[in-house]
């Protein structure tokens, strides 16, 4: 593992979010539906789906490692306060769950943080992962914040070259 992680951060008020509706209506010409884990039902049949994807699409992160098991994954990530399904956007063709940008609520911090945002390897190069990105930047104002913090493995160049392009700076914090 690195010691070196590549941190970076979005003010949500400095961000242009017409800048990039076209990626958003490339997504509805495909037939890409935008939604949250709220608005689908935080069910025990949805969090299974969402760990399936998230599996998936996480297998391309440098020195990820073994993934969680769906146990550990509900405990790390889904039973803990920094959860709500609000902050979790599902790129769905048809019944397909093809993507997810999943946004973490650390409004007691100041922030909210980006953890995952993945796409399905037979979908990639269409725009989903800055749709999905541009469809939840609202998680942080129903937070109450104002900026969106993000963490990448230096070599994960594409989601690093991804985030810059959003907005996101390189920072600093502990």
């Amino acid at each position: 593992m690195t010691d070196r992680w590549v941190r970076l951060e979005l003010d949500v008020n400095a961000f242009d979010a017409a800048r990039f509706e076209k990626y958003m209506e490339r997504c509805q010409v495909a037939g890409i539906r935008l939604t949250t884990l709220a608005e689908l039902g935080d069910t025990p049949r949805h969090r299974r789906a969402l760990y399936e994807l998230n599996k998936e699409c996480s297998a391309d992160i440098p020195d990820r490692g073994e993934f969680h098991t769906f146990d550990e994954y509900l405990e790390r990530r889904i039973e803990v306060p920094s959860y709500d399904p609000r902050g979790v956007v599902i790129a769905l063709d048809d019944d397909v769950w093809c993507g997810l940008a999943a946004t973490s609520d650390r409004r007691s911090a100041g922030f909210v943080c980006n953890e995952m945002t993945g796409v399905k390897a037979a979908y990639r190069g269409r725009g989903i992962s800055i749709a999905m990105k541009t469809f939840g930047i609202g998680f942080a104002d129903l937070c109450g914040v104002d900026k969106i913090r993000t963490v990448h493995h230096p070599a994960n160049t594409s989601a690093i070259e991804m985030n810059r392009r959003l907005g996101f700076v390189d920072a600093e914090w502990d």
